[in-house]
């Protein structure tokens, strides 16, 4: 059956074609809306202490790795300003101008928490401990975080000189995992912590001991080539006993010469590292043997106790090894054994903590848990200002940010406040995780903040509005403003795409 033909054909359809494109780059952003919100729908239910666990996105890592803390913040705020953004184009505003209003909104939002913030001093431990024990608050570990928040804050405290430090290099911070336990187990360790076991386990304390890390074996030598030898009588077996016996003595002798008694052997994939006649040798020497210490501690070790790696017999002298008050092999309670070096006599400044938990889920949640305590004090190192939590910060935006629209012209003003009402999604969520009516608290708060209250947020320990800087619920700036910057950063984004090319 023939279709009708359609008068002007060629035209018509010419015409609707075009008609299509030009409403495909809004289907496409309402498209890439939706995808945002729905995770960010996802992510609201683990806002605040009460909120379940974390889902991470892209967005989220970029706040991990800026701040460290406030990863389901930015995540919410995104979610609620790609809302607004979809409200705005149905009523037919141009994504260029959302863009942009949205920009002059985060230059003025910026600008907000910087006036509301309070500077902080390094020295004053108080104001530190309470920025790390909020940041703990919303974790599962949360009721350790009198234990894990001072053991943050000294970690940091270390490996800085709070004078002249401006960021703080976490790699200096080394987190040991060990199963069993419980995270009450968990210390910080001035010195050196190996998850290795001793190899001769009659040397498991040595005092004043001289450190030396080798990279090569300690074992027969191969050939570059695969071969077989095929020895036909007992003399030339002999020999060849007599030979390996004689070189793996040397090496060891060498090794003793030069006043080395802890010796830790890195791993190696190509022969074993240490043989078995070696290790007779350096036992009946008193030398502690640690093997299999991996490639990426090599480096965090050196500068924990001011050794250098040694990657050849003929470097092995006095000056390339470290030195120690002590070394020994500690026992936890028959869950195992760990290695501390500690009194390093030229220590770099780093330190390490134990994490001790009962299994490995509550170990990988102590661990992020103190991750985003260190980094709430490395964002006060980097930034040193605090700002009030519990949705005080956002719900004042909101309020600055609608005056600010009534000052702007045009379709400006309408978007800025779009973006103001936005805000409101952190202390609604907040509210709405503890149990409380949001629309209720959403409104007593605005009306506290209206009446000049800038440090009024929600208590979700007792259920209602307070001045959240007497509870010491408070942030680094540098998290808001993160969190702030990086949502709308995403959300200008996600405006500019008007196609999608599909790939095989």
């Amino acid at each position: 059956m023939a279709a009708p033909k359609m008068p002007n054909g060629g035209m018509k359809n010419k015409g609707r074609g075009a008609y299509v494109d030009r409403d495909k780059p809004a289907q496409i952003r309402f498209s890439n809306i939706s995808a945002g919100k729905a995770v960010a729908e996802c992510i609201r239910t683990s806002l605040g202490p009460k909120g379940m666990d974390k889902m991470m996105v892209e967005l989220s890592k970029a706040q991990d790795i800026e701040a460290g803390d406030g990863t389901t913040s930015v995540v919410v705020i995104a979610g609620a300003l790609l809302d607004a953004c979809g409200k705005l184009l149905q009523k037919g505003i141009h994504p260029t101008t959302i863009s942009e209003s949205f920009q002059k909104a985060v230059d003025k939002g910026v600008e907000v928490l910087t006036g509301m913030s309070q500077p902080v001093l390094l020295s004053d431990r108080e104001t530190l401990l309470n920025s790390a024990t909020t940041s703990l608050c919303s974790k599962v570990v949360s009721q350790y975080s009198s234990l894990l928040a001072p053991m943050s804050v000294d970690a940091v405290m270390r490996v800085i000189d709070p004078a002249t430090a401006t960021g703080v290099d976490l790699h200096d911070i080394h987190i040991v995992k060990k199963l069993g336990g419980t995270i009450d187990d968990c210390e910080l360790v001035d010195g050196l912590v190996l998850t290795q076991k001793v190899v001769n386990s009659s040397v498991s304390r040595v005092e004043k001991a001289k450190i030396a890390l080798i990279q090569f074996c300690l074992s027969p030598p191969k050939t570059d080539m695969d071969n077989q030898i095929v020895v036909s009588d007992y003399a030339q077996m002999d020999r060849v006993l007599r030979e390996e016996r004689a070189y793996i003595l040397n090496l060891v002798k060498q090794i003793k010469k030069a006043g080395c008694n802890v010796l830790l052997i890195q791993k190696s994939i190509l022969r074993d590292a240490l043989s078995d006649l070696a290790l007779h040798f350096l036992n009946k020497m008193k030398i502690m043997v640690v093997k299999e210490i991996e490639r990426e501690d090599i480096e965090f070790i050196c500068k924990t106790i001011g050794t250098k790696p040694i990657a050849h017999i003929d470097q092995f002298l006095p000056e390339m090894m470290g030195t120690a008050e002590l070394a020994e092999e500690v026992s936890l309670d028959g869950s195992g054994k760990l290695v501390k070096i500690t009194g390093c006599t030229s220590p770099g400044k780093t330190v390490s903590i134990v994490v001790r938990g009962s299994n490995k889920l509550v170990i990988e949640e102590a661990e992020r848990s103190i991750h985003d305590a260190l980094c709430v004090i490395r964002c006060l190192v980097k930034k040193r200002a605090l700002i009030a939590g519990g949705g005080a910060p956002e719900i004042e935006l909101a309020l600055r940010l609608a005056e600010y629209s009534r000052t702007l012209p045009g379709m400006e003003a309408y978007c800025v406040r779009a973006y103001a009402d936005a805000l409101e999604v952190v202390p609604s969520t907040l509210a709405e995780n503890a149990g409380l009516n949001p629309i209720s608290t959403v409104t007593e708060l605005r009306n506290r903040h209206a009446q000049g209250e800038k440090t009024a947020g929600i208590n979700v320990r007792k259920g209602g509005i307070s001045n959240i800087l007497e509870e010491l619920v408070v942030q680094p700036l540098l998290v808001s403003v993160s969190a702030l910057t990086l949502a709308t950063e995403t959300v200008r984004s996600i405006l500019k795409i008007d196609d999608v090319v599909n790939t095989r």
